[in-house]
């Protein structure tokens, strides 16, 4: 039997001026997947907007709109109610034969790929390297790599900005959620094994009180391929459960951004966040 949950996330911009028009994208609808049914769903915009709603290539759901009107503040809301079933903690299994196949690597090539966001650097790709090396089987070595990454790099919230590279956390030994998923990212697939960023939330506390309103927040973990993907979420060191609710896919955080867009007008802006979440069952 499923959680249902209820998430209300907030966000927006404060302009310092007069904003003359803008142009954005919105990643905050929960994804519908086997494990995760998508019972109610709104996007509300203030401002009132243009708007287009997409699935991308990645399969995350995105509201395009836009603004034509002056205005000093964008509000975005959205608000779902989710339910969400078990999740695969082990997957069927791979061997490191299957991973290394031509075809298998042609159809991965994307999780796969080691940008300058995820790139883990020379120390961590040598102990990925080693993982992979003396792992009987690929599961063993994410479990191995991610290890070792949580024993060096400690959750602290503010040591790095959106725009931190994975190897220059490696270095600080600190990060955020987004920050020790890239360094996850970047590790396994320098060992051939795919993965992928995934952005969504996370009830806060593990015994919630049903019905009572938590402030909550946005999350990220990441899926590894094992046969098929399977969820790890680095920052709690567990598989992602029933008060995780999947928002997006992709190759890092810069394919699932919740808000992101451009304007005409002030030189500056704030971005604001809020999110509570609630079990209803």
């Amino acid at each position: 039997m499923g959680r249902q949950l209820r998430v209300v996330h907030r966000t927006g911009y404060r302009y310092t001026g007069l904003v003359s028009a803008s142009h954005n994208e919105a990643r905050m609808t929960p994804r519908a997947t086997r494990e995760q049914f998508v019972q109610a769903t709104r996007l509300d915009i203030n401002p009132v907007a243009w708007t287009h709603t997409f699935t991308d290539y990645w399969g995350t759901s995105v509201t395009a709109f836009e603004v034509a009107e002056p205005h000093q503040r964008l509000d975005v809301v959205a608000v779902s109610t989710v339910e969400v079933g078990d999740r695969l903690a082990v997957g069927p299994g791979v061997e490191w034969a299957e991973l290394a196949e031509d075809s298998f690597i042609d159809k991965h090539i994307e999780m796969l790929a080691i940008s300058e966001h995820v790139d883990p650097g020379a120390e961590l790709r040598r102990i990925a390297t080693e993982a992979a090396r003396d792992c009987a089987r690929p599961a063993e070595a994410v479990a191995a790599i991610i290890g070792r990454i949580r024993e060096r790099v400690a959750y602290v919230p503010g040591s790095t900005q959106v725009n931190t590279r994975a190897a220059d956390v490696w270095e600080i030994q600190a990060g955020v959620c987004q920050d020790l998923v890239h360094l996850g990212l970047g590790a396994l697939r320098s060992a051939g094994i795919p993965a992928r960023y995934v952005s969504g939330y996370v009830m806060p506390s593990a015994t919630p009180v049903v019905g009572e309103v938590r402030v909550g927040e946005s999350h990220a973990w990441l899926q590894y391929w094992d046969g098929a993907w399977v969820g790890l979420d680095p920052t709690n060191d567990v598989a992602p459960g029933d008060f995780h609710v999947e928002v997006g896919v992709g190759r890092d955080y810069f394919d699932v951004p919740p808000l992101k867009g451009v304007y005409s007008g002030t030189e500056s802006s704030d971005l604001f966040v809020e999110v509570e979440i609630t079990v209803l069952g």
